[in-house]
């Protein structure tokens, strides 16, 4: 069926929903919005699927999220019955249709019969995976579009364990989704009948308890806490999110009381009307809390984005001003907390593991191996680190201390499946107490690593191709370094290539080794310097991902490193 048939079937559907029937008219004459909306469905993949909201089988509306659901549905309904009892748990973010999804979702479960358990209100990401683990259910969805900006929305499945449905589970429910040839005529149950009947329960504040009564876990000297972190002035924001009833609490719950929020940007607004991105890796993303945090003296800045996953940090100089650290940045300052702080009170296990995504910072992993703690790198998604968490409590092969992906996403305790920025909320702020009492602050605690370890630069940058043919551009240039296969960046040779989709590392000297690692559509190149570049798809935005992680002996030069290699790369997709 070609676009414009798709178009006519929703523009002559006689129950297609208003506001999106309104849209729709409003888009009659512009055929290349039109051809983007319904050339092809929306992508539904390990990440779920995200995209902008809208009318059409290439947007996020009520009946791509129903038909989202209805294959989840349908491959629960394949599975024993006492599966189907268990249930779902749902959550959602603060933006626009969040709520209106979560609740299309328990209705469509419900006619199937499947049981749901839906948050009265908006709660992060991480409390939807400790929910799933903490009530038992078979998956969990959050509705969510995470840091993008606010035309977006999007829908992440979660599997029994807490993580996002693995690539298995994932595929087989995608195949139910695109058997669903009729948006328009998956059946919906009833939701005060679905409430009535116990199919679908509301819950919230007993979870909370429950999930913030595990984030007091997190904090490992509460002696530091108590002398120090008491006093010690803070700005928190949500970035008009989720995080700010369990951020406030889980600080105050910590020891911190001298903290302060935005109060602009403490309101949960789908507008995001302070932000043009609600992404706390964006240095405007501080600009509210920078003006707070210099009125008040504050030490330490935290932002977390809408869905409470990620958590961005800045922290303030002797001069008054403020600068952030990276997420590579923040996850070598953590980590090397976690491992003293424990070996001073002599709770480091010998068995003691990190684990980190392929395209994330090795800084961190210098400081684990200077401990005598094993580093595991798995591909990119936080699912790959519950995996590794699950195997580790089956086996005992090692003892969970500290997950990450460069960016911003961190995981301490593994009562969470997924990023926690609240967990790091609390236990950032205890190490930002631990250099306070030293006299120094976290960056300056940064600077003590960067001469211990090396001056580690890592950058990340990318290439958007958005609508039609999109996501041929990306393939092809996949193709190009594929079938070119650089042998050198900005001089320097490149001494091995990981094709992660081929499960292959060919060496400079033409032997090849095998991949340990599921399959996936990344390359990575490592140079006779230290350097290693990736390149990786999105999984959840029109992007093609440039990483860059480089090493220098001084700051200087590893950001020079770091500038010849972009510049390298670019030469090298112009060719």
């Amino acid at each position: 069926m070609s676009w414009q048939d798709t178009y006519n079937t929703w523009k002559n559907q006689a129950t297609l929903e208003t506001s999106l029937k309104q849209e729709l008219t409003g888009m009659a004459g512009d055929d290349a919005a039109l051809e983007d909306a319904f050339y092809e469905p929306m992508e539904f993949g390990t990440a779920g699927m995200r995209g902008v909201l809208g009318p059409g089988i290439n947007r996020m509306n009520i009946y791509t999220v129903r038909q989202a659901t209805e294959g989840l549905a349908r491959f629960m309904d394949t599975l024993p019955a006492e599966v189907k009892e268990r249930g779902v748990a749902i959550s959602f973010d603060s933006r626009h249709h969040s709520e209106d999804f979560a609740h299309e979702s328990a209705r469509v479960l419900g006619q199937h019969g499947i049981k749901s358990y839906v948050f009265e209100s908006l709660r992060p990401t991480p409390e939807l995976s400790f929910t799933v683990r903490h009530l038992h259910t078979y998956a969990g969805i959050m509705i969510t579009a995470s840091h993008n900006p606010k035309q977006y929305n999007g829908y992440k499945i979660y599997g029994e364990d807490g993580g996002q449905m693995p690539p298995k589970e994932s595929d087989l429910i995608t195949s139910y989704i695109r058997k669903v040839d009729d948006v328009f005529a998956i059946a919906v149950a009833d939701e005060q009948q679905l409430l009535a009947d116990k199919t679908e329960t509301i819950i919230g504040d007993d979870v909370d308890q429950d999930y913030l009564a595990k984030v007091k876990e997190v904090t490992i000297n509460q002696k530091l806490v108590d002398e120090v972190g008491k006093g010690m002035k803070l700005v928190f924001t949500p970035l008009h999110g989720t995080g700010r009833m369990l951020g406030e609490k889980a600080l105050k719950n910590a020891g911190f009381k001298n903290f302060s929020v935005v109060k602009e940007q403490a309101v949960a607004d789908p507008e995001f009307s302070t932000v043009k991105f609600p992404n706390p890796e964006f240095p405007e993303a501080f600009k509210m809390a920078i003006d707070l945090g210099k009125k008040e003296g504050a030490d330490v800045l935290i932002a977390v984005d809408p869905d409470a996953d990620r958590l961005g940090t800045a922290v303030r100089q002797p001069n008054g001003e403020y600068v952030l650290l990276t997420g590579n940045q923040i996850a070598a300052v953590l980590l090397h907390y976690i491992l003293q702080a424990n070996k001073d009170a002599g709770t480091l296990p010998t068995n003691a593991a990190a684990v980190k995504s392929i395209v994330s910072s090795e800084f961190a992993t210098k400081v684990a191996a200077s401990y005598g703690v094993t580093m595991i790198n798995v591909l990119t998604g936080f699912k790959y680190i519950a995996e590794q968490i699950e195997h580790f409590e089956a086996t005992g092969e090692h003892t969970y201390m500290f997950g990450f992906e460069e960016s911003y996403g961190y995981l301490i305790k593994p009562f969470v499946h997924d990023k926690d920025a609240i967990q790091t909320t609390v236990l950032l702020a205890e190490v930002a107490a631990y250099y306070k009492q030293q006299g120094k602050n976290l960056y300056d605690g940064l600077q003590d690593l960067f001469k211990e370890y090396g001056y580690f630069r890592e950058q990340t940058t990318s290439e958007e191709f958005d609508g039609v043919g999109g996501s041929d551009k990306i393939a092809a240039l996949m193709t190009k370094f594929r079938s070119e296969a650089p042998t050198a960046f900005a001089g320097y040779d490149v001494t091995g290539t990981e094709d992660f989709q081929s499960q292959t590392e060919s060496f400079a000297d033409g032997h090849t080794a095998p991949i340990a690692l599921p399959k996936a559509n990344v390359l990575k190149y490592h140079l006779n310097d230290g350097t290693w570049i990736a390149i990786r798809p999105s999984g959840t935005e029109p992007k093609i991902k440039f990483y860059i992680g480089t090493l220098g002996s001084t700051l200087e030069e590893a950001n020079d490193k770091l500038a010849k290699f972009e510049d390298a790369i670019q030469a090298f997709i112009k060719e």
